[in-house]
């Protein structure tokens, strides 16, 4: 056992130690299930009105969603190539997003697989009924149409509650048995579409006029085929379902990846030949269109075609959606439960949900219960209002599953074994991010009810995170060892890692800024065992950790500073520091440099504001001993920043003293971690030991103008309006687009600068431009050939997000 600083792991975190599912299910196990859950029965159902609205060019419409969901599919198929285990979209969230976004994209996915699975039992109920009725089998009819059995109990409900319970009873079986019920149902499912298509492509072939049903291809024009779009677009993403066989599945690393894109591919050719040979091989009576007439008839558009088209074309139409509901049934009854698994084996529902049965080696718990759940959805509650909130969470987890797939990309880099790599990257993900975002505020304008729904859910979830979920996953995986400090705690809160080698080494620092934002400090402790030895063997830790303790908190008391100590005991490190953050509310992370690089999960997920230092055992000196607080050196001010009553020195003391004070120098882009660049030189300025000197990167193009330093250029610092500080020295740094794009360049720009400063303590942010001081070989050896104290400073913000809140930022100052 050891205390230790969190390096950069080697693997995932994700893997799990217990509870392991049997790999059975093969390439075209895993492609039936894709086709299952993207046909559905939408292709029956959906296609009617999705001509309706774009008249032919529906094709189009079909083609353009396919595409779009394309660049959400291609993370999926990295992803699920990478990391193969239950759980989906929940997994890859957990490992590339901040608490709590695991939680809630693994709640919303349950919720919305569930809601799916209860849909299509619904649906195989109403075919069911509509075909016995024309059958005439049952004489009891109930007011909407139900046929009742003994004259009260719908047969509807029943029929869909049985099938719940039949398809919950084959996943319980196994999955081998799970995947050869879907791969009969589907090989029904796809017999029945290829016959209603090879008749009407004889149709067509027979009747030379049918080119006459496209001569008026985009009657609706473009708000047609929008509103076909978003009518159709969810049939298209059951690429979330196939990334839940990863633990099931043989040979993951190469059959995700093809099962998506052979899977998608092959569904957009079938609803594409669908829509064209009902449109194309029918001719109404009348003169109607083709496409009006099918139209016309909504949801029963493509029976009333298929009848025109083949003898008994409407029986064909009604067994497919039949088949097709619950080859869909089966694989959203498969999804739902893997997700409730993967949560369970994560401590984020009950453990117990990640039980195997010790026979059929399947999910048993979480089986049973989605099972339960989707049976009593489908019995009784208002599905048609809860379902059309379906498409706007799975539309949330394909953009949180866009955003992680970009961190985990930061976070590993090439330690992960791809099967498959998304092009362009991190393009790709990006633009699907926009457009799921879009599609999502489409829903908003057209079913703002979806949204509402939508909101309850996830806020009842958040809910349930803070008071009950969180407790036990930290419970699980960072148990506290001790803890130790004052029962007063401040609104603002730095931590500070400490680090057995040398405890103390961070302290001055966390002093200067709690003094200026009167916050506390709060140290925490990581003590990290081997993955064979469980966490409650650190209880014997607990005397020494105290004992470790007392030169921290006698120096922190000296200085009047409120401070908490916690000791943990975790397998991670890092996953103790992160769960540390979110428990504690910190706004301010205080590590050393080497701490922070080597960490890029740190770096991505830690949800505050970090300072890192480099040669914090430097003697420089943050605090002067005959000023202490109360003197007659300080006057009370109010902090622009935080609104708090904070210490600041005399400015004629300053002024007499100048010729003793350090020289501080700031580099200063305007980037996205400027403003905690700026907070952090007026905590260190307030000390009254330190001259300023800001350097201002700036990105011009005058070739001549590069490297200058003009003092009198202070109006372009917007932003250093709000320092609040006497007699600061601006300099402009100006540069070429060259030497924006060479690294190499920028770099003896930046050293050459530094230089002529002679700085005594120097505070840059995280990056500049678009190169990062804890990750670019060119700037980190920039930083090993200076001599002085270095400051990282850097902002938390959102992937993506943080970025367009940049640009715009800069935009609106121009």
């Amino acid at each position: 056992m050891a205390s230790s600083s969190p390096g950069e792991s080697s693997t995932p975190s994700y893997r799990p130690q217990e509870h392991h599912l049997v790999r059975s299910l093969t390439l075209l196990d895993v492609i039936m299930v894709g086709i299952a859950a993207m046909i559905g029965g939408s292709i029956f159902v959906l296609t009617g009105p999705a001509i309706g609205l774009a008249g032919s060019a529906v094709i189009i419409a079909f083609i353009v969603n396919a595409t779009i969901t394309l660049f959400t599919a291609m993370a999926y198929a990295e992803l699920g190539s990478a990391m193969p285990e239950a759980g989906g979209g929940y997994l890859w969230v957990r490992e590339g997003l901040p608490r709590p976004n695991a939680f809630i994209s693994g709640w919303m996915a349950w919720f919305a697989h569930i809601v799916a699975g209860s849909l299509y039992a619904v649906s195989f109920a109403s075919f069911l009924n509509g075909l016995l009725l024309q059958l005439n089998l049952f004489k009891g009819v109930g007011s909407e149409g139900t046929l009742l059995i003994l004259g009260i109990i719908p047969l509807d409900k029943v029929i869909a509650i049985a099938s719940v319970a039949a398809f919950t009873y084959v996943n319980f079986k196994g999955t081998s048995e799970t995947g050869k019920t879907g791969d009969i149902v589907t090989v029904i499912q796809l017999g029945l579409i290829f016959a209603l298509i090879g008749a009407g492509l004889w149709t067509m072939h027979a009747n030379p006029g049918w080119t006459m049903n496209f001569s008026d291809f985009m009657p609706m024009g473009i708000a047609g085929v929008v509103a076909a779009m978003g009518l159709t677009f969810i049939a298209f993403e059951g690429y979330e379902v196939i990334v839940q066989t990863g633990e099931e599945v043989k040979n993951p690393k190469r059959n995700i990846p093809r099962a998506i894109f052979i899977s998608l591919s092959a569904v957009v050719v079938l609803y594409c030949l669908i829509a064209f040979v009902s449109i194309g091989a029918i001719f109404p009576e009348g003169g109607i269109a083709s496409w009006k007439f099918i139209g016309d008839q909504g949801e029963l558009g493509i029976s009333a075609a298929a009848e025109l088209i083949i003898p008994y074309g409407a029986f064909i139409v009604l067994g497919g959606g039949m088949i097709s509901t619950l080859a869909a049934l089966n694989a959203t009854t498969f999804s739902s439960a893997r997700v409730a698994f993967a949560m369970g084996r994560h401590y984020n529902l009950p453990h117990k949900f990640s039980a195997i049965h010790p026979k059929n080696k399947t999910p048993y718990i979480a089986i049973l219960l989605s099972g339960l759940i989707m049976a009593v959805m489908a019995s009784g509650l208002p599905l048609d209002q809860i379902a059309i909130a379906a498409g706007v969470i799975f539309l949330l987890l394909f953009t949180q599953v866009n955003l992680a797939a970009i961190n985990i990309r930061r976070i590993y880099g090439d330690k992960l074994d791809y099967g498959f790599k998304t092009p362009f990257f991190p393009v790709i993900p990006i633009i699907g991010i926009f457009l799921k975002i879009g599609l999502a505020i489409y829903l908003l304008v057209t079913e703002p009810l979806s949204w509402v729904i939508t909101i309850v859910w996830v806020a009842i979830g958040f809910a349930v995170y803070r008071v009950y979920i969180f407790r036990k996953e930290l419970e699980h995986y960072a148990p506290t060892v001790t803890s130790e400090g004052a029962l007063e705690r401040k609104a603002f809160r730095i931590l500070i890692l400490y680090t057995p080698e040398n405890p103390d080494r961070l302290i001055k620092f966390a002093i200067r800024v709690a003094k200026e934002n009167n916050g506390e400090v709060d140290v925490l402790r990581v003590i990290t065992v081997p993955e064979q030895t469980p966490l409650s063997a650190g209880i014997a830790f607990a005397d020494s950790a105290k004992r470790a303790y007392k030169p921290l908190e006698e120096t922190l008391d000296k200085e009047g500073i409120t401070n908490h100590y916690l000791a943990r005991i975790s397998h991670d490190a890092t996953e103790a520091i992160l769960a540390t953050i979110e428990e504690q509310h910190i706004d301010l992370l205080l590590a050393d440099f080497e701490t922070l690089r080597t960490n890029k999960k740190l770096q991505t997920l830690a949800t505050c504001d970090a300072l890192c230092v480099k040669r914090a055992d430097e003697n420089v000196q943050l605090e002067a001993v005959s000023r202490m607080a109360g003197s007659s050196d300080y006057i009370q001010a109010r902090n622009p920043i935080y609104g708090q009553q904070q210490p600041q020195v005399n400015t004629t003391l300053r002024n007499e003293n100048n010729n003793k004070k350090k020289r501080l120098v700031v580099l200063f882009d305007r980037g996205e971690h400027s403003d905690i660049v700026l907070r952090t030189t007026r905590w260190i300025e307030h000390s009254g030991l330190f001259t300023v000197t800001i350097l201002s990167i700036n990105k011009g193009h005058d070739e001549h103008a590069e490297g200058k330093k003009d003092p009198t250029h202070r109006n372009h610092l917007h932003q250093t309006h709000h320092l609040g500080i006497d007699g600061v020295e601006y300099n402009e740094i100006y540069l070429s687009k060259e030497t924006e794009s060479s690294i190499e360049n920028l770099t003896m720009l930046i050293q050459s600068t530094i230089n002529a400063a002679q700085p005594d303590l120097l505070i840059i942010g995280a990056s500049i431009a678009k190169y990062s001081f804890l990750n670019d070989p060119h700037l980190l050896h920039l930083m090993e050939h200076l001599e002085c104290p270095i400051i990282v400073a850097k902002s938390y913000s959102i992937p993506v997000i943080g970025r367009m809140k940049l640009l715009l930022n800069r935009v609106t100052r121009r």
